[in-house]
């Protein structure tokens, strides 16, 4: 499939791997006042109709990940944010609100590159990832309290998910500002590595993943996403169905014979 056409990010393709680099430094990759919320989507909906690629890693360009929502217009009441209670949240699920439902949707492994600061919103779009890096100038920050406005792209359900409820509650309710360090302790990041390293430490975990046979890979994050919300043993009758799908896919043959071969 042909690649979207983006408007405030860029998207490389390297081998079975995608970059997504979000590309407004001027307002810190903000998501609201920008195009960056299309471009999101447009990529998530098009990797999970191309067959050539198997993982999906998302960063930003220049000193930000992302700032999250654009202030500026909330003081202004206007972009995103303005009108009455009803337009608000109209607008609220026809912008931003499309992003955590894109990638929750997305098939294949989600890897968040974050190399600076994650807030608000910014932070929420890290933990829809399904593996989160941090360069060590990375800080994040579930901060709407601090503006007077709740998470409202989903942020504390994905959260809570993440590393629990009480450290989500804390993180949500104080609004306080986490460096990548205690980012890491909490659970929020698998890995805190320099800056220089961060695109190299993504780029060596996307390779491993997508060197995986593809329509597998897939299966099993369908499956890691199903087991959050089904019963043992519904959950295992999938888990039947879809083994009973790859031992049909040529691929399990192949990654067999290559195995038999070492």
């Amino acid at each position: 499939m042909n690649a979207p056409a983006l408007t405030d990010a860029t998207l490389a393709i390297d081998g079975r791997v995608a970059m997504l680099t979000f590309n407004r430094d001027d307002v810190r990759n903000a998501l609201t006042g920008t195009g960056l919320i299309d471009d999101i989507v447009k990529v998530a909906e098009w990797v999970n109709g191309c067959d050539d690629v198997s993982v999906l890693v998302m960063t930003g360009a220049g000193s930000a990940f992302s700032a999250g929502g654009n202030v500026k217009d909330m003081a202004e009441r206007g972009g995103d944010f303005a009108g009455d209670v009803a337009e608000c949240a109209d607008r609220y699920r026809r912008g931003i609100q499309r992003i955590p439902l894109a990638l929750h949707n997305v098939e294949i492994p989600v890897i968040a590159a974050v190399n600076g600061p994650a807030i608000g919103a910014g932070f929420d779009l890290a933990n829809m990832a399904d593996i989160r890096l941090a360069s060590s100038k990375a800080k994040f920050g579930e901060t709407f309290l601090n503006l007077g406005i709740i998470p409202g792209d989903g942020g504390a359900w994905f959260m809570q998910r993440l590393i629990g409820y009480q450290q989500a509650f804390e993180l949500t309710l104080s609004g306080r500002i986490v460096g990548a360090d205690e980012a890491k302790t909490l659970g929020i990041v698998l890995d805190v590595v320099e800056p220089d390293q961060l695109m190299t430490r993504a780029g060596e975990i996307a390779t491993r993943i997508a060197t995986q046979p593809p329509k597998a890979t897939r299966l099993t994050k369908r499956l890691m996403k199903m087991a959050q919300r089904m019963e043992l043993k519904d959950f295992l009758d999938l888990c039947a169905t879809f083994q009973g799908m790859c031992h049909n896919e040529p691929e399990h043959l192949e990654a067999v014979h290559r195995m038999l071969k070492r």
